[in-house]
């Protein structure tokens, strides 16, 4: 019995079966010319640097941690998002 693993989108309401998504995939790739999977290729690379480049480093987690605690205490400035908005708004003009 073949097993398959299922995502679910709720805003689109869509099942997809990431096996035969990942089995389709494999198809293009086997019959695929050259240009193809070049360009495979550069979206994977470019994947995987993005991963990486979202990984913080432990100076920034420590950083975060600081500032959060000084925040939880009261002795940090806080905005509100309408404050926030217009902020940003008023930078804008």
């Amino acid at each position: 019995m073949e097993q398959k693993l299922y995502i679910y989108n709720k805003k689109r309401k869509m099942i997809m079966a990431t096996i035969d998504l990942r089995n389709t995939v494999k198809e293009y790739i086997n019959t695929a010319d050259v240009r193809l999977l070049k360009m495979i290729k550069a979206l994977a690379e470019s994947y995987q640097k993005d991963e990486q480049e979202l990984t913080l480093t432990e100076e920034q987690y420590q950083m975060i941690d600081k500032r959060r605690t000084a925040h939880l205490k009261g002795e940090s400035k806080s905005f509100t998002w309408e404050q926030v908005k217009q902020n940003a708004r008023n930078a804008a003009q």
